[in-house]
């Protein structure tokens, strides 16, 4: 279901998706919020979207796990809320301190068990052989911890396969506790990770009834019905799902980007949608960026070429005449690494710079990208930095001439537009946010002022030396047009206001329903 029908939805409800909505009351429950904990854009988005509703009128808490890692740096008056929290756990309870700190003006609850099982004192995030219990406790804690402090937001918003199960627990027990008015709004940041666990966790969290909640029409994983499926658990028992790009949300229906879970969205397509990401304009902004070594907007954008050479000495690559091409981001299958190697070869053979920055999780890709460091180390027109820095990320957005984005997949997609607004033309592959948000300068059926990059389709050779081409052939040959098409660029609009207000919408929707 697209989002304009929620909005027709909430307005018959009396409230316009222009106009103002009634204060309300939500609670975020997520793995990630940056920048305490980041793995991903998940972080952001919690933090993104939580102060976009604050700015609104509306009161934002955020429930997170206490890991060990936390950045406690950028936790402000950190203090022990509770340490008298029991969360009942197979047949017995564990007991939990709760804490409170502001991160970055955001209110945050962080809860600590205390229990052999150290569920959040590992030193990571994700990759634990019982991540699925983890959270499956996390998600009990945090109705637990709701319960127990009184706190009855009209809107819980559950974030990725972490929390699928709340709404589970919120509607078959929490509800029948003491929590009868609380409506779950799920958001799914990406379907290829949903968390599975064998019926233990039923007994674990109290549900129980493994006949009952292992039936296909609930909590059966589709590839194995022995076993619990997180995410689709969420999708189930919420009372709206979303996901975080339209264009992804068609993608999850109807094709394999599902992986699996395609029926269950048919079967729940009534309660489904995408609302596209936003970026923090505070953060991500060339006027006020203080990474930068110099400030730019449209009024002076010749001052973008000030960054350029600041980048060049930064990274020991030559002055001239020539277009920095870059990469940032992970280094995996999703991102298309294969064609990120391929951009390298490319750029440095018709005439480009080429500078990338990301890791790999993958062990091989990683030995590759290595490998290709060495090799290019002293090369004058490129650099590798394997690695994530924040400020060098900075640095590059503002330096660069273009961004290519090649992904596999993407659900939405964050680096294509913060590169918009450091007039960095994106060269994207057309899928999920990407094709929702950079439109084809040569192709598209928007008028011009509104295509903004270069798009391809396949994911291969072919299709991506065909964007390179028409890219590099418009910076070299029409230089006045290539400034037009940065432009166009700047003033794209991929702040939290459109996705903000979709969101209020949903919330309106699932209260009145």
């Amino acid at each position: 279901m697209r989002l304009f029908a929620i909005d027709e939805r909430a307005a018959r409800c009396g409230h316009h998706q222009h106009g103002v909505n009634a204060s309300m009351y939500i609670v975020m429950v997520a793995s990630e919020c940056a920048p305490v904990a980041v793995s991903g854009g998940l972080g952001d988005v919690v933090f993104g979207l939580s102060r976009e509703l604050e700015v609104r009128g509306h009161a934002v808490e955020i429930i997170l796990p206490k890991y060990d890692c936390l950045r406690y740096d950028q936790v402000w008056g950190l203090t022990c809320n509770s340490r008298d929290l029991r969360v009942p756990w197979y047949g017995g309870a564990i007991n939990c301190s709760v804490w409170f700190g502001f991160v970055h003006g955001r209110k945050c609850f962080f809860i600590e068990p205390h229990s052999r099982d150290n569920f959040f004192n590992r030193g990571t995030f994700y990759g634990c052989p019982d991540d699925a219990m983890r959270f499956a406790f996390f998600s009990k804690a945090a109705l637990e911890f709701m319960l127990k402090s009184n706190k009855r937001p009209e809107v819980i918003h559950c974030h990725d396969w972490h929390t699928g199960l709340l709404p589970v627990l919120l509607f078959e027990m929490y509800k029948f506790g003491g929590m009868p008015n609380q409506r779950v709004c799920y958001t799914v940041h990406n379907f290829r990770h949903q968390g599975t666990a064998g019926p233990e966790v039923l007994s674990a969290t109290g549900l129980g009834r493994p006949g009952y909640f292992l039936h296909a029409d609930r909590l059966a994983d589709p590839s194995n019905p022995g076993r619990v499926n997180f995410l689709k658990s969420g999708i189930v028992y919420a009372n709206f799902v979303t996901t975080v790009s339209d264009r992804y949300a068609w993608e999850v229906r109807h094709t394999l980007e599902g992986h699996g879970l395609g029926h269950v969205l048919y079967v729940h397509r009534s309660k489904f949608g995408g609302i596209r990401n936003g970026v923090d304009y505070d953060v991500w902004n060339p006027e006020v960026d203080l990474l930068i070594p110099h400030r730019y907007g449209i009024r002076n954008i010749q001052t973008k070429y000030l960054d350029k050479e600041a980048l060049r000495n930064r990274l020991w690559l030559r002055q001239g005449l020539k277009p920095i091409i870059a990469y940032v981001g992970r280094l995996d299958f999703q991102k298309g690494a294969h064609l990120v190697r391929h951009t390298l070869f490319y750029s440095l053979a018709n005439g480009a710079q080429f500078v990338c920055l990301g890791a790999s999780p993958d062990p091989a890709l990683n030995r590759e990208f290595w490998g290709l460091k060495h090799r290019f180390n002293d090369h004058p027109d490129c650099h590798l930095e394997l690695r994530f820095d924040e400020a060098l990320a900075h640095m590059i957005y503002a330096g660069a001439d273009m961004l290519v984005v090649p992904s596999n997949f993407e659900p939405c997609g964050l680096v294509q537009m913060i590169a918009l607004k450091y007039g960095t033309v994106p060269i994207v592959r057309a899928v999920g946010g990407l094709a929702d948000s950079v439109f084809d300068r040569d192709n598209s059926e928007r008028p011009f002022e509104q295509r903004n990059g270069y798009v391809f389709h396949q994911p291969d050779v072919p299709g991506l030396e065909s964007a390179l081409r028409r890219a590099l052939g418009l910076w070299y040959t029409f230089p006045e047009e290539f400034r037009k098409l940065m432009l166009n660029d700047m003033r794209c609009d991929y702040s939290w206001t459109a996705p903000g207000q979709h969101y209020l919408n949903v919330y309106e929707y699932i209260r009145h329903k």
